[in-house]
Formats: structure tokens, sequence, C-alpha cells
């Protein structure tokens, strides 16, 4: 009986919000993985200005990596948010090296910002932040 007691004591637990963002990353960089790998002919004809194709095999790479950091992230791994941190920075710079303005590139990195608030979202007085392994 000790030991059910001990494995209850060391399971964690995350809020509810925090779970749904880091489902919702999954999905949305589902998209972004489509998009930019599939769809770039679409985008290219609607974009201002011509976006090497490079730029989307690199960003789609990139979005594959966000899947995996939300992943890691589900199951307590403190590098996915340190590669998630990797990735906005080396899209933000890509994003300015192919024209997008500062105030967008200002903006993809917010979720940056909005993940770690998230992940300081705590559950019976403990982050997930502070869980994180």
């Amino acid at each position: 009986m000790d030991i059910l007691n001990d494995f209850h004591e060391d399971r964690k637990e995350r809020h509810g919000c925090v779970t749904a963002w880091l489902i919702f990353m999954i999905v949305t960089n589902s998209f972004v993985v489509i998009s930019y790998l599939f769809l770039r002919t679409l985008i290219q004809k609607n974009s201002p200005d011509p976006v090497p194709s490079w730029a989307f095999i690199t960003l789609g790479v990139m979005g594959i990596a966000n899947i995996i950091f939300a992943v890691a992230l589900l199951r307590w791994k403190k590098w996915g948010f340190i590669g998630f941190v990797l990735t906005s920075i080396i899209a933000a710079g890509i994003n300015l090296g192919v024209g997008t303005t500062v105030i967008q590139t200002l903006l993809g990195l917010a979720g940056v910002f909005i993940l770690y608030g998230i992940l300081r979202i705590s559950k019976d007085g403990v982050s997930t932040w502070d869980s994180l392994e």
C-alpha cells in the first residue's frame, strides 16, 4: 500500500490550460508544416515579395521541430522550451531576411513569452515550469 502512495505523490500534474496550449501548439504547427511544405506555390502567388524555396523548407522543418518540442514539454522536458526559443529566433532571422516587417517578426517572437507565461500557470501551488526536468 505504501508503494501506491509513493507513486501518487511523485505524479506530476499540470493545469488544464497548459495541456490545452501544448496541444494547440501541436495542431497549429502541423498546419504550418503542411502549408510551408505543400502549399508554398499558393503562398508565393499571394506574397508581395518573392520568398526563396529554402525559406519554406527551413520553416517547415522548424515546424516539425516545434511539434517535437511541444511533445517534449508534455513529457515534462525543459529542453522542449529551449528548442522552441531557438526555432523562434531562427524563424525571426529568416522572416527578416525575406522581407517580413520588424513588427510582424516581433509578433512572431511573442509566442515564446506566451508559452513561458502559460508554463508558469500553477496547479495546487506548483507551476508546470517548476516541474520541468
